[in-house]
């Protein structure tokens, strides 16, 4: 079964705005592909159904991926039937796309829970397939279909469809820019985000790199914020108590799970942002880090306000950096990106 419900990926969904999707035999090089996507930001992933056994390599990557990653959000693409549908969610599909409407997948879906994007060509198939409970649409082939004007055309008499076109997004800001400017809920994207070439290579840091511009460009479109908020603050040991002593305290007053590091105790619970409890005491009185959607832009934007940083930690799931002044009370301040 699914191990994310359909409330949890459509709100991952709209907050990233963008589902790549993609197609290998080799269950090994699919694992690598989703991967670097997953690195580069991007943690809903359609996986097609578009050879023979496709669901023996999708249903490695489930099994695989419960533990290694678990963030991820696996979903099967080019389902026509019920009894492919059926299949998939057995193995445990996150949703199901389409790249036609089917009623009688729509109701499967609906009983078990499971989010269906259908494809559709015309207004009238949206409007069919919000009739069978979907919630955002799936307009294929995108490009042979009119690009960015025909989402405007479809969604001017009903501003409450919601629309992910698919076929025809390209992995360029100009071409991104002009889905979004339209109003699109998210778009889905191929061989532009995962390049024959890149994989034949191996070349998984091209992919990574492909995925977190994509995610950086439909946030520029969307006109997001650069600095998210606060994802956490770090506090420091003293004379009277050690970093695990102060870990606990957190633990034990507040219920708080706490995962210890190398140099630091991170605390946590069910809502948003965390405690980073450091082993070390240094001069200061605490840090704070501030989450940003692009790292390289936000080193850009600090630049031109004159602000300087240190050397930046790059590292495959995080990128970090210290500014260079601590803020007027004297608490260190550092940039955050996170997959």
């Amino acid at each position: 079964m699914a191990r994310f419900s359909r409330l949890q990926v459509w709100n991952k969904i709209d907050e990233l705005g963008l589902v790549p999707l993609f197609y290998n035999a080799d269950v090994e090089t699919s694992k690598d592909i989703v991967a670097a996507l997953s690195a580069g930001g991007c943690k809903v992933i359609e996986f097609t159904n578009r050879g023979d056994r496709a669901f023996e390599v999708f249903r490695e990557l489930i099994v695989h991926f419960e533990k290694a990653d678990p963030t991820v959000i696996l979903g099967i693409g080019s389902v026509l039937d019920p009894m492919t549908a059926g299949l998939f969610i057995n193995l445990g599909a996150n949703f199901i796309v389409g790249s036609v409407t089917n009623a009688e997948v729509a109701k499967l879906c609906n009983r078990r829970k499971i989010p269906y994007f259908p494809g559709c060509a015309t207004a009238s198939e949206v409007s069919q397939a919000e009739e069978l409970g979907v919630e955002v649409c799936k307009v294929f082939p995108g490009s042979e279909l009119g690009g960015p004007s025909f989402v405007k055309a479809i969604t001017a008499p009903t501003p409450w469809t919601k629309i992910m076109p698919t076929g025809g997004v390209d992995a360029t800001w100009e071409n991104i820019k002009g889905w979004f400017d339209v109003g699109v809920a998210a778009v889905g994207m191929g061989s532009a985000m995962v390049r024959s070439d890149w994989v034949k290579a191996k070349n998984w840091a091209a992919i990574t790199q492909q995925a977190q511009q994509c995610l950086a460009w439909v946030r520029k479109a969307r006109g997001q914020a650069l600095y998210t908020g606060i994802e956490h603050v770090g506090l420091y040991p003293s004379d009277q108590a050690s970093g695990a002593e102060v870990a606990a305290y957190y633990e034990e007053t507040f219920g708080l799970k706490s995962v210890e590091g190398n140099s630091s105790f991170f605390l946590s619970g069910d809502g948003a942002g965390r405690i980073e409890v450091m082993k070390v005491q240094p001069e200061v009185r605490c840090h704070v880090a501030v989450r940003v959607s692009d790292f390289e832009a936000a080193l850009e934007d600090l630049k031109a306000k004159g602000i300087a940083y240190g050397e930046p930690n790059i590292r495959p799931t995080s990128k970090s950096v210290y500014l260079a002044e601590p803020d007027p009370a004297g608490n260190l301040v550092h940039l955050l990106w996170l997959p």
